[in-house]
């Protein structure tokens, strides 16, 4: 008589299948008793309250506000009423080194004790370390820069 054609691992990957199976009819069960299908549109709709948040009930009309179109501003509101006052922002500070040659040197302020970039270009007259000047500042590439520097006398 010969053997049995079934061997171990067959007889488990069979069983696998059949519980493989089940588990999808399981699950195929379970969605069909959960299906949303053929339920109204009223299930579906969600509204916002007036904190933002969505809710399943409708909102209070009574408690509705009305905006009227003119009232709605895009962009930045326009004040005509404001006038600008005019800024002073000269400095007065030390000249802590300056080179003729190459046309640059350095001002300390004397407020905030910061180095500030010269460049030769900027002065209204010629200038020489350990100069008492006054300055304005602007944003360079590379920091500060003292711009309209005159000799303080």
């Amino acid at each position: 008589m010969g053997r049995s054609q079934e061997t171990f691992s067959k007889k488990e990957k069979e069983k696998k299948k059949i519980q493989k199976r089940k588990e999808k009819e399981e699950k195929r069960e379970e969605r069909k008793a959960n299906s949303v299908k053929g339920q109204g549109i009223e299930a579906m709709i969600a509204y916002v309250d007036e904190n933002g948040n969505l809710t399943d009930t409708p909102p209070d009309t009574t408690k509705r506000t009305v905006i009227r179109q003119e009232d709605i501003v895009l962009g930045v509101p326009r004040n005509r009423n404001i006038q600008e006052e005019p800024v002073d922002n000269t400095r007065t500070g030390i000249i802590t080194f300056f080179n003729n040659s190459k046309g640059f040197g350095f001002i300390r302020d004397l407020d905030s004790k910061e180095s500030v970039f010269l460049h030769i270009n900027n002065l209204n007259e010629p200038v020489s370390e350990q100069d008492k000047v006054t300055f304005e500042t602007e944003k360079g590439p590379r920091g500060l820069s003292a711009v309209n520097v005159k000799k303080v006398v």
